[in-house]
C-alpha cells in the first residue's frame, strides 16, 4: 500500500501553466504504476495521465500535447505538468497507484485526497 498526497493546484487563468506534484510513502514506489485522474463537478472521475514504473507514459487525447507526466523515484514523487490549461481542466486532480499501467480508475489502489485546479476564462 501507498500513502499519496497531492500538491500545487491553484486558480490560474486560461494559457498559464501549474506544476501538481503527489508524494508517495512507500518504500515500494518504483514498483508501481501511477496516475493522474481529475473529477469535474457534476462529471465523472476522468483518466488524465500514467507513467509506468519503468517510465513509459499514455495520456488522455485531451492532454496529449499539454500535460507532461514524470516520477522520480529517488524521491517518491510523481508530477503533472500542465500547460496551456484551459477552463474545461478545471476538476479536482487526484494522484493514483496501481501495479500496473492503466487508463482504467478500477485498476487503481491507492488514492490521493485530491487537490483543486480552477481556469478560469
Amino acid at each position: 500500500q501507498v500513502q499519496l498526497v497531492e500538491s500545487g493546484g491553484g486558480l490560474v487563468r486560461a494559457g498559464d501553466s501549474l506544476r501538481l506534484t503527489c508524494a508517495a510513502s512507500a518504500r515500494a514506489f518504483s514498483t508501481y504504476a501511477m496516475a493522474w485522474f481529475r473529477q469535474a463537478p457534476g462529471k465523472e472521475r476522468e483518466f488524465v495521465a500514467a507513467v509506468s514504473r519503468s517510465g513509459g507514459n499514455t495520456y488522455a487525447d485531451s492532454v496529449y500535447d499539454r500535460f507532461i507526466i514524470s516520477r522520480d523515484n529517488a524521491k517518491n514523487t510523481v508530477s503533472l505538468q500542465m500547460n496551456s490549461l484551459k477552463p474545461e481542466d478545471t476538476a479536482v486532480y487526484y494522484c493514483a497507484a496501481a501495479a500496473f499501467l492503466s487508463r482504467r480508475s478500477p485498476d487503481y489502489r491507492d488514492w490521493g485526497q485530491g487537490t483543486q485546479v480552477t481556469v478560469s476564462s
